[in-house]
């Protein structure tokens, strides 16, 4: 686009020309020229030439009667791009382009008033091209219109949210990390901390309504972004016949806009109806309401739309949808307005329009004169329209509303300068959007550290408890360690780029590198602990994590049969009977029994495992979905997925179970494989009995664990309370896995607790009880009155050398020093003022009973000790 005096020009028709939206805008307000590419005309004269001019008759084009004079020239404009891109031969001559040109160039008075002569061809084209056109060109304006409305939009929200204060804590929680919120409206949150990082006008009110902002907004961007992609293409696209195709390929698309963009008019007349309520006075009240803007204004006009829509009358469905956008428009423009003389107001106008700020009484000047602290981006966005207005000198509220409205609109020369600013404050480094998480991540508070820490405690001593070691592994491998252990779940690890040779990965577990650790170091034996973060590049949702920490403890060796298998789930049960959780239940079978099943039913030795897959798919997904992949994508008969039908429904407890499937006639006998599991298991449930945990237990043959490593028993513990988080801990026996690294082939077996599914459980009890954490264990603070640090660093320090947990405060206000303890749940306080230092005392205060006593400073430290002990 190359300017020409005060208008723009427009090329079309020359090679590699692309129409966009925003070059369609220009010209149907005739803020630009066309100009025509001489190659196009060229190509155009170049079609062989009759021996006679053909015959031509006078037509009017003529679009579809409802078309204003803006989507009417939009059309025109479509109309001549397609024109000059047919084949020559067509029949078209140059004559009819160069009309149309002149036509659009003249201010657009004569469209479908003066009649153009055309060929017969060229009618026919002209016939064909029309409502495709009309239908191309409003959507185009379509698509600028509500880009400019998806960029403008925040920036008003944000000034609306600073004129009636409403609360926006909740845009920070906007992203949970667990991949299922919108990334649009992550987006849109980002954009609005940005604008209002650093206000002091937002956090009071709290309204449903302003925290959807995100979400509401952040659907238009998205819906957006379709019409303008599907604008685009149309534009560009050769002729076609008829009108199906194009209304079809646009139509999905301006429907979802029409919804977004109703949704978008509501939120925005919600927010100018709170900022209203904050001007005293009437004058711009009674502008606004002479408006006659409403909810049911946006309703009728959405009605319109949806009855052209059903009708199939297709260009009149745009049209209306174009006259509902610029009722949005509209009315943001009055959020806009109305912010702005709540914010900005009193000071422009000397009126009161901004709840009051200007008066005659002095309290109102102190309260006049107090600083009002914008946001980062709204403050560049309010200057900006206070600049503008100053300029102008317009000292009439009826006037600068009247200036407000054509800034705010597309088609005023600063608009475009207004929506560069509002993305250069948005994209900018300087406040680029506060620094994001990555998906399926979390930080942890205080208070969730204080639960972990905690937990971390029991875990700990209940491993030591039982004689592990601990052990230390890298948070990486050599990519070779890991490949090839994990089934189907291999395609989620988390591949490291290649740095000096050697490929590397994050660790998926803790139990391949323990395996990998006693291989390498030649070991026969080792019992071991360790809590650790691991990493899988899963779907994030909830309970679901891409880095959490694992707790694992393994026994590797020579023992007795099933005696490490026992310790394991004994450690597993004490676990969660001291973490207090609630009810659970650990599943088990054996990884030879379910080989054995598999063998009865006739699945190929080859398939066991990926047939393990789906089957450990089970407690997600009902058993005909199950069948379906087992015999649709492995290959496996219905008769075969059948049996394992029968089988997989098997559980119960423990022994009751056992007992019948080792009962005469049972095929499992007659297998090798499972006759030797059950010999196993009815050892391990025999002890289990005796250490009084075995009711804990339950015998599932639908369990089938999907990592390739396990040979024998597996388990895996499911939480039985309300808070859905599937697995909270899982393992088994991996006799093959060690040997994969080495010479020797050592047996082993374990079991991972899930402690980030545990501390949710742990997370959302407290809340229901309603508990109250400690963030630390501070036990006194030492407040010292005044601004003497050295005096406060003697006391305090002479607490630490006692191994007392303190901190320390210094102020001149005592309640400022009360108010930290209470905060802080610290028990007591040391507090230290001018007559304390000078009487060689200290006042010691008990936080929960307001007790106050006086002892030498001297015996203090022991005083403390005293009661603390007590």
């Amino acid at each position: 686009m190359a300017e020409s005096g005060s208008a723009s020009v427009i090329t079309l028709g020359g090679k590699g020309a692309i129409l966009t939206s925003s070059s369609v805008y220009s010209v149907s307000n005739s803020l630009a020229h066309v100009r025509l590419d001489s190659s196009a005309l060229d190509r155009l004269s170049s079609s062989p030439p009759n021996q006679n001019p053909p015959p031509v008759t006078n037509y009017q084009i003529l679009f579809h009667q409802s078309l204003t004079p803006e989507e009417s020239r939009a059309s025109l404009i479509v109309l001549l791009n397609k024109l000059l891109s047919v084949q020559s031969g067509s029949g078209v001559r140059t004559v009819l382009p160069v009309h149309i040109s002149e036509t659009l160039n003249s201010g657009g008075a004569k469209i479908g008033r003066e009649p153009v002569e055309v060929s017969e061809d060229e009618r026919a084209l002209l016939e064909k091209l029309s409502l495709p056109c009309a239908l191309c060109g409003v959507c185009a304006v379509l698509d600028y219109k509500s880009t400019a409305l998806s960029t403008i939009i925040d920036a008003v929200a944000a000034l609306s949210c600073e004129a009636s204060g409403a609360d926006v804590a909740a845009f920070n929680s906007i992203d949970s990390g667990d991949g299922f919120t919108a990334k649009e409206e992550i987006a849109v949150a980002g954009d609005l901390k940005v604008l209002l990082n650093g206000s002091k006008l937002v956090g009071k009110v709290k309204t449903e309504e302003v925290l959807e902002t995100p979400k509401i907004n952040g659907k238009l961007r998205e819906v957006v972004k379709l019409v303008h992609s599907s604008t685009r293409i149309e534009l560009n696209s050769g002729v076609r016949v008829g009108i199906s195709g194009t209304a079809k390929a646009l139509g999905a698309n301006v429907m979802a806009l029409v919804s977004a963009v109703k949704n978008v008019g509501e939120s925005s007349l919600f927010r100018a109806k709170m900022s209203l309520s904050k001007v005293v006075g009437d004058e711009l009240r009674s502008l606004f309401e002479k408006d006659v803007l409403t909810g049911d204004s946006l309703r009728s006009v959405y009605k319109l739309v949806l009855v052209a829509h059903l009708e199939e009358d297709n260009v009149k469905f745009v049209h209306e949808a174009n006259v509902l956008l610029g009722l949005a428009l509209k009315i943001v423009a009055w959020e806009a307005v109305i912010a702005f003389a709540v914010l900005e107001g009193g000071e422009l106008l000397g009126e009161k329009v901004n709840g009051g700020d200007a008066g005659g009484d002095k309290k109102s000047e102190k309260k006049k004169k107090k600083k009002v602290v914008f946001g980062k981006g709204t403050g560049v966005i309010v200057q900006l329209i206070k600049d503008r207005l100053q300029s102008k000198g317009l000292g009439v509220l009826e006037k600068w509303v009247e200036d407000l409205f054509s800034f705010l609109d597309p088609k005023d020369p600063d608009f475009d300068g207004l929506l560069t600013k509002v993305k250069e404050i948005v994209e900018s480094n300087e406040s680029r959007r506060l620094p994001k998480l990555p998906k399926g991540t979390r930080d942890f508070a205080k208070e969730q550290m204080a639960i972990r820490e905690k937990a971390f405690s029991i875990i700990t001593e209940v491993f030591k408890r039982h004689g592990a070691t601990a052990l230390d592994t890298p948070v990486f491998e050599l990519r070779e360690t890991l490949t090839g252990k994990y089934g189907e779940d291999s395609k989620l690890i988390y591949d490291l780029a290649d740095q000096g040779g050697e490929l590397c990965s994050l660790r998926y577990d803790l139990t391949v590198p323990f395996a990998r650790y006693v291989a390498m170091n030649g070991l026969t034996s080792l019992k071991r602990h360790q809590i650790a973060k691991v990493y899988r590049r899963d779907n994030p949702s909830k309970g679901r994590f891409r880095e959490f920490y694992q707790c694992d403890f393994d026994i590797a060796g020579q023992y007795e049969r099933m005696g490490p298998d026992f310790e394991v789930i004994k450690i597993l049960t004490e676990l969660l009977d001291e973490l207090a959780i609630g009810d659970y239940e650990i599943k088990l079978n054996h990884r030879m029994l379910l080989d054995g099943m598999l063998e009865i039913c006739g699945v190929p030795p080859e398939k066991f495992r990926t047939i393990c897959s789906s089957i450990d798919k089970l407690d997600k997904q009902t058993f005909e979905q199950i069948k379906n992949e087992m015999v649709e994508v492995k290959g496996l008969t219905v008769e075969t997925a059948d049996k394992i039908g029968t089988f997989v429904k098997e559980r119960g407890s423990p022994l009751v179970l056992l007992s019948k499937l080792k009962q005469e006639g049972s095929k499992f006998l007659e297998n090798n494989s499972s006759k030797v599991a059950l010999d196993d298991l009815e050892i391990l449930f025999q002890a289990l009995e005796k250490s009084k945990c075995v009711d804990k237990v339950v015998f599932d043959l639908s369990l089938a664990r999907g990592l390739d490593y396990y040979t024998g028993v597996i388990y895996e513990a499911v939480f039985k309370g309300e808070t859905q988080v599937g697995s909270i801990a899982a393992g088994g026996r991996y006799d093959n896995l060690i040997g994969m690294f080495g010479t020797k082939q050592v047996p082993a077996v374990g079991v991972s607790l899930g402690i980030e599914r545990v501390f949710t459980i742990m997370e959302q009890l407290q809340k229901e009880r309603n508990q109250t954490i400690r963030a630390s264990e501070t036990q006194v603070l030492v407040a010292l009155l005044g601004d003497k640090l050295p005096q406060a660093a003697e006391l305090v320090s002479e607490l630490w050398n006692a191994k007392v947990k303190a901190e320390f405060m210094v102020h001149k206000k005592v309640m400022k020093l009360i108010d930290r303890a209470r905060e802080s749940k610290i028990p007591w306080m040391v507090i230290v003022g001018e007559r304390e230092l000078n009487e060689g005392i200290v006042k010691l205060k008990n936080i929960d009973t307001t007790v106050e006593e006086t002892v030498p400073r001297s015996k203090f430290v022991e005083e403390l000790q005293r009661r603390l002990n007590q």
